[in-house]
């Protein structure tokens, strides 16, 4: 048998009409140890001459750098990053209302500011990040803790060019060409032939003085078949080498559609048979959980970064340069 209580229930008042749902101060709902405080606050005393120096003037206002900024690194803070999700945080949550002073940028405004203005001047505001966080005495540079990590590139991973597989074809293509120009000068009669030695390791450079050279000298038909297969098949792959082991440098590999990016093996490997990905190894120098310096490298060991942070150790007292 059900019984029904005597008891009044009671509820608060509900109403979606009133002319003001929100408190009359926009941080009376924030907490005073909120993170958007510490953002707010550290964001205000930054110098941000050569941010706005960014600016041309003229036309319709801008929204205000300083509160861009102000949400770019609230938002940066809780990992978003889209600016299409920025622009929906800052219509729902209150921390961003707070920060925008309820200003609403369209995505698109939030994208430009951070293509065309911050992208050249985020480490110079990073720089003074961390002078006020010493200054604070938050971190102290006396004792810096560094680690790294693969950061895979959004190249494609069929992309990779070795610097293995270049010696090597390059090695046989400067054979072929050693042998062409032996044929087309055997051709060529004694009394006009240079009779310099072919050198084996020829480049494209001395390649086209040969090709100037012979092409001055009475040559036969076949010498000219040899010299077209020189000019327009040998020379153009052979400055395509040439233009390769420029871009490696130090490296062993790269990537095509990333040429910063090198092939290493990542952390997450789907096949677990150590296939390599285009990359890069990420090092952070950190301080009291606050990070104070980064720098990436083509490298795919640390120990071989070290020595770099070591330099930049000695040639300045803080270690603000973005290696």
């Amino acid at each position: 048998m059900c019984h029904k209580s005597s008891k009044v229930k009671a509820f608060k008042d509900y109403n979606q009409g009133l002319l003001n749902l929100f408190p009359s101060r926009l941080d009376e709902n924030i907490s005073d140890d909120s993170p958007v405080r510490m953002i707010n606050q550290v964001v205000d005393e930054l110098d941000i001459s050569v941010l706005l120096s960014t600016y041309q003037g003229g036309g319709s206002s801008s929204y205000h750098p300083r509160m861009l900024l102000k949400v770019l690194f609230y938002a940066y803070l809780n990992n978003i990053y889209s600016c299409r999700k920025i622009e929906k945080v800052m219509q729902e949550n209150i921390h961003y209302i707070w920060l925008s002073g309820s200003q609403y940028p369209s995505f698109s405004t939030i994208n430009r500011f951070r293509s065309e203005h911050v992208k050249d001047c985020v480490n110079s505001l990073f720089v003074q990040v961390v002078e006020m966080l010493v200054e604070l005495g938050y971190v102290s540079l006396e004792v810096q803790y560094i680690d790294g990590t693969k950061l895979e590139s959004v190249a494609n991973k069929y992309t990779f060019v070795w610097k293995k597989s270049i010696e090597y074809y390059k090695t046989n293509l400067q054979a072929k060409i050693a042998c062409v120009l032996r044929q087309i000068e055997e051709g060529i009669a004694s009394d006009n032939s240079s009779g310099d030695e072919v050198p084996f390791t020829i480049n494209s450079a001395e390649l086209k003085e040969r090709i100037c050279l012979i092409n001055r000298e009475n040559k036969s038909k076949s010498a000219l078949r040899e010299l077209k297969t020189l000019e327009e098949k040998h020379l153009p792959k052979l400055e395509e080498y040439e233009h390769h082991f420029q871009t490696l440098g130090n490296r062993n590999s790269y990537s095509k559609t990333d040429k910063s990016a090198t092939f290493m093996r990542m952390k997450e490997d789907a096949m677990n048979n150590g296939q390599t990905k285009p990359g890069y190894n990420l090092q952070i120098v950190t301080a009291n959980q606050y990070i104070l310096n980064y720098g990436f490298y083509s490298s795919p060991t640390d120990s071989t970064t070290l020595e770099s942070w070591v330099m930049t150790k000695k040639c300045s007292t803080l270690m603000f340069c973005i290696l």
